[in-house]
């Protein structure tokens, strides 16, 4: 059964439903519909001693910043995201990544116990960019892109959004005035 809402504004920021979204819209312009791609980013903890204090970040590589060391609040170490590019939203961590981890952060923390390296989850980046496409950053389309006042899009938004979520709230907000 069709919904019909009536609504002064509207703001999509549906993450990764974001562009599929759109696609429902009839009054939206497809040029306004980007292509979307969906990038795996999956983690593995550390269940050894260690003494990082802080976040490793190596030299980023295409398509993302790289196998990171991040550090939970109870001084828990993870590594992640890495970057595999899929059709379709899947969550699954496949073991046999381990051993790309191990390489990856060997090259800067080469004392790496591989024993102690444990699949812990996956989570997929919107990407407006594909594999061979290069670096595209998020986009926030309001009026002035695509001609329908009250609505504002918000596309291929991936972690660094959760940083940056006060300062995106206060452009959205400023494009609907």
């Amino acid at each position: 059964m069709p919904c019909v809402l009536e609504v002064d504004n509207l703001i999509n920021a549906a993450g990764l439903g974001a562009v599929a979204l759109t696609r429902n819209w009839q009054w939206l312009p497809a040029s306004q519909k980007p292509q979307q791609w969906y990038a795996r980013g999956v983690y593995f903890s550390y269940s050894g001693q260690h003494s990082f204090r802080q976040l490793v970040y190596p030299l980023p590589e295409p398509g993302g910043l790289g196998v990171h060391l991040t550090l939970d609040l109870a001084g828990q170490i993870r590594f992640g995201p890495d970057l595999e590019w899929i059709e379709r939203e899947d969550y699954s961590v496949q073991l046999e990544r381990k051993a790309a981890f191990v390489d990856a952060i060997r090259r800067w923390w080469p004392r790496l116990n591989p024993e102690k390296l444990q699949p812990a989850y996956a989570g997929i980046r919107p990407k407006l960019a594909g594999p061979d496409s290069g670096f595209r950053d998020f986009r926030i389309d309001g009026p002035p892109q695509h001609g329908v006042a009250g609505l504002v899009n918000l596309f291929g938004i991936e972690s660094p959004g959760l940083t940056a979520c006060l300062a995106i709230a206060d452009e959205v907000a400023e494009r609907l005035r």
